[in-house]
Order: C-alpha cells, then structure tokens, then sequence
C-alpha cells in the first residue's frame, strides 16, 4: 500500500511538473513581450482577454492552424524526433529541483521535489547536454545546408558553454562537499552560495544564457542568413514545440540557479516555495532585460569568450575553491 502511494505521489508530481513548465514557459512569452514593451515604451499585447492574458493561448492555437509542411527529401522520423527532444531535455532538469520544503498532505510526508538522486548535480549536467541532440538531429534531418550549418554552429556555442557551465557547478560542489542537490539547498539555510562563489554564480549565468541561445548569444539567428538556424524548415506545432523548449529552459537554467546560488525557497523570516517563486521570477526579469538591452555578439568574439576567458577562470575557480576547502578542513 505504501508503495502504491508513492507511486502514486510521483505520477501527481510528474503531471504537475510537465503542465506547471508548460504554463509558465507560455506566460513567460508574454511577460517578456509585456517587460520589454515597458522598457521600449511600448503597449505591448494587451488585447487578447483581459491584459492581454489569453494572448498565450491565441499563439498555440494559431500554431496548430499554420501549415505544417516537410521538406522534400528530409529524414521523416529524425525530423519529428529533433523537437521532442529538445522538449524533454528543457523538463526533465527540473525533475531534481525542490520548490520548497517537505509538508504534510493527510498525514502523509510529501516532499516538494519529484527526486532527490545522490548524484543529483551530474543528472542536471547530463540532460542539460541531451537539448544538443535535438538541435544537430533538426539540422540534419531537414535535408537544408541552411538548416545544417545552423546546427552546427548552434551546437558548438551549447558544448562550448557547457564546459564552463559544469565548472561553475562543480566549484559549488566542492564548496558543499556533496553531489545531492537537497544537501546544497541544506547548505544554503544560512548563507546562500553566491555570497561565498560570486565568481561562479557570474560564470554559470553568463554560461547557462549562452547555452540556451538567450540574446546576446542568439546566435541561432545569424546576421549574415536571413534564416532560423536550425529550425529554418520547421512550421506549426513542431516549431512551437522548438520555441516551447527555449522558454521552458529559460525556467530551468533560473531555477538551477536559484537553487545552487541563491538559497532555492530558504528566506530571512521563513522558508517557503514563495522564495523560491519570488527568486525565480527576478532571474526570468533579468533574462527579458539582457534581450532589451544588449547586442547580439559576433560569432568569433562569443567563441573567443567562451574559451579564452570563461573556460580557464572557471577552472582556476576550481583550483581555488578546491585549495581553500582542504586547508581549511585541516585546520
């Protein structure tokens, strides 16, 4: 009976989970076009239900009535694969993440988490690194060089990103002593992580942004093509399913980040998913404010930063972080 329950409990979180980030990626768009509105002194959409609210609900529906169409000679079944892969990359980080601390639900324990793995960290890096499939298989299955060279160069800036990414997570790790996420969180109830790894919260933020192709790293759009990049042949649901995906990271890499750096739901008076939601939100504000404010980089000066600068200062973090923890263990 108790397994059943807990079964039962986690298919309840799953569902909340998927149709939770599905709702939060769909108003996000519409928050960020409602953000950058106000910082351009625009209206921005508020036509469509009352301010604008159901404006999210018209984009999916006018998606699914856009022509759907396939190249003609591309990969059918690579071709559907690509967007849901990078759907179930973008959903399946957030698997590991705590919203808030363990409550009782009639009696019964129910922790604010769908999974709590000891190696919690290495699964975050692990299907953060799969949204790249996604990415490669739509270039390559169109059947268009167009399509193609925007995978390739898309899927260069994610694995160069990556690196440095995993190095800023890896000095939070070396700071904790542990792998299991809800031990970092644990960790962070009386001083957040960003107070102690300033330097890594600034590198995985810069990292993580790149990594999604956020401006100014949308470099998935290149000034030179007039094209999508990768998704140049995709129309209908199956673009709206590659423009889900970037919203739904824009949640998750915000949440990773609230959740290493900045004390995940622990607050000043007293813990809750509310500071963890409050957190969130002024990271996705930030990300709506980098697009309203900065220019997208050359593709050579954005590889340059990535390599020359992010990567070896993410590792002499490492170093640091790693020098410092063992001396002051020993004494």
């Amino acid at each position: 009976m108790e397994l059943l329950i807990q079964i039962l409990v986690a298919l309840v979180k799953s569902v909340i989970i998927f149709f939770g980030l599905i709702m939060a990626a769909a108003y996000m768009t519409l928050a960020e076009r409602r953000i950058l509105a106000w910082m351009q002194d625009r209206i921005g959409p508020n036509r469509v239900g009352p301010l604008g609210l159901l404006q999210p609900i018209a984009d999916a529906v006018k998606a699914m009535f856009k022509e759907d169409f396939m190249p003609e000679g591309a990969d059918r079944f690579a071709y559907w694969l690509a967007p849901a892969i990078a759907v179930m990359a973008s959903m399946l980080t957030f698997a590991v993440i705590p919203i808030g601390p363990q409550i009782n639900l009639f009696g019964f324990p129910i922790d604010l988490q769908l999974a709590d793995p000891s190696v919690g960290i290495l699964l975050v890096l692990a299907v953060s690194s799969l949204g790249v499939y996604g990415v490669v298989l739509a270039g390559w299955s169109s059947n268009s060089k167009y399509s193609m060279l925007g995978a390739v160069r898309s899927s260069a800036q994610m694995i160069s990103y990556e690196l440095g990414m995993g190095l800023a997570i890896l000095s939070v790790v070396v700071t904790v002593g542990s792998l299991r996420i809800s031990d970092i969180v644990g960790f962070q109830a009386v001083v957040p992580v960003v107070l102690i790894q300033p330097l890594a919260f600034l590198l995985y933020w810069v990292c993580a942004v790149a990594e999604n192709n956020r401006p100014p790293f949308d470099l998935v759009e290149a000034e030179q093509e007039l094209v999508q990049g990768y998704m140049t042949e995709y129309s209908g649901l199956k673009f709206a399913m590659f423009y889900l995906a970037e919203y739904v990271n824009m949640v998750t890499i915000s949440s990773v980040a609230v959740t290493l750096f900045l004390g995940s739901y622990h607050g000043p008076i007293i813990d809750g998913p509310w500071w963890f939601a409050a957190k969130l939100a002024a990271m996705l504000f930030v990300l709506s404010w980098l697009r309203a404010t900065l220019p997208r980089l050359r593709y050579d000066r954005l590889m340059r930063l990535g390599w020359q600068f992010i990567l070896p200062v993410a590792l002499l973090n490492v170093v640091a972080t790693a020098v410092i923890v063992t001396v002051m263990s020993a004494t």
